[in-house]
């Protein structure tokens, strides 16, 4: 048995979930009212990723998730859990979300070691309901820069103040990171990075960049302007990107909102300028956070076949997320690239 294994967190009592009294008072109450009636439902999947921080509590510290999440989303997601318990399922609802969640922490306190140099930014793009500025230890030496729409970053603000207003213990609402600025702007649009550098944002400094859980909602055009711009700052400093990419299948189910798509992520930013890439994928030893007990369960099937299969044996789709890692620095040359790869891992 691995040594991951042997450290498997304990299952939760799913039943035992008690929404907080918080979600009540009329301030949160009000703040998510406006959520519902306003937010697309792109703003409103900020909400529903909270939500899985939430309620998988057992192995991601946020204690600000289940305000930021209100009580919409939190009972979704909790009825969809329950069921899936009753019917053992072989993966539980909102796991990959976990999954991303803890793969994102991992990585970026990977990023910030020491050995990579002290004086580090950290940008987050469409950060939505993130929290990591208020959790994470590994952060407080550096300067944490929100960017998302202005609507977005003010609910924040709000819901956050509201609790503030609510209890006199503020250990939850205290920020660990060094610095915390929210930067109002679009990321589909062409002055983000501009409002970036007014905001305090200096090029020159290494770079830790976060894209989770919002490549996709971007159309192509937007999604490799994006990527186009971190990739170019590889040529002035150390620059490290932590990304979530899915293949086309994932776009084309009924009903969806993505639109980006990337079967070979890891053959993508090579050429646009990152000299060091590695993905994985949901159950991969370093995204599986003894989280996936069945051995059936559905991120060990896709595992098992090549990338570049887009449909299952049953004839659905084989939609996959990819988990990417990618840096460049001024002193470092491309890694030469196979093109001919076309399996799993």
């Amino acid at each position: 048995m691995s040594e991951q294994e042997n450290s498997l967190p304990q299952a939760p009592k799913w039943t035992d979930y008690k929404l907080p009294d918080l979600l009540f008072t009329d301030a949160v109450r009000q703040l998510h009212a406006t959520i519902g009636k306003e937010w697309d439902a792109l703003q409103q999947s900020a909400c529903q990723t909270a939500a899985g921080r939430a309620l998988w509590r057992h192995v991601i510290h946020d204690p600000l998730a289940d305000l930021l999440a209100g009580e919409k989303y939190l009972r979704s997601l909790h009825e969809k859990i329950k069921k899936d318990c009753i019917n053992n399922a072989s993966e539980i609802s909102g796991v990959i979300l976990a999954v991303r969640t803890l793969w994102v922490d991992s990585k970026l306190e990977e990023a910030l070691h020491p050995s990579h140099g002290k004086d580090t930014q950290v940008v987050l793009l469409g950060a939505g309901m993130d929290t990591r500025a208020y959790r994470l230890g590994c952060l407080k030496e550096c300067d944490v820069f929100e960017v998302d729409l202005p609507e977005v970053l003010q609910m924040k603000a709000s819901l956050l103040q509201a609790a503030m207003e609510y209890t006199s213990d503020h250990q939850n609402q205290r920020i660990i990171a060094k610095s915390l600025t929210r930067v109002d702007a679009d990321i589909k649009g062409n002055d983000w990075l501009e409002k970036l550098k007014v905001s305090g944002y200096e090029p020159e400094k290494n770079t830790v960049w976060i894209l989770e859980g919002i490549l996709y909602y971007l159309t192509h055009p937007q999604a490799m302007q994006v990527l186009k711009i971190i990739a170019d700052k590889c040529k002035i400093t150390r620059t490290t990107l932590l990304a979530d990419f899915m293949n086309k299948p994932s776009t084309t189910l009924s009903n969806s909102l993505f639109h980006f798509y990337s079967d070979w992520p890891d053959h993508l930013l090579p050429s646009l300028g990152f000299s060091h890439v590695k993905l994985s994928q949901i159950g991969d030893p370093d995204a599986h956070f003894g989280l996936l007990h069945d051995p059936s369960n559905l991120f060990n099937r896709l595992r098992s076949l090549p990338r570049s299969i887009h449909t299952n044996p049953d004839g659905t789709p084989c939609c996959r997320l990819y988990l990417v890692t990618a840096s460049g620095s001024p002193n470092q040359t491309l890694e030469p690239v196979d093109l001919s790869l076309n399996i799993s891992t």
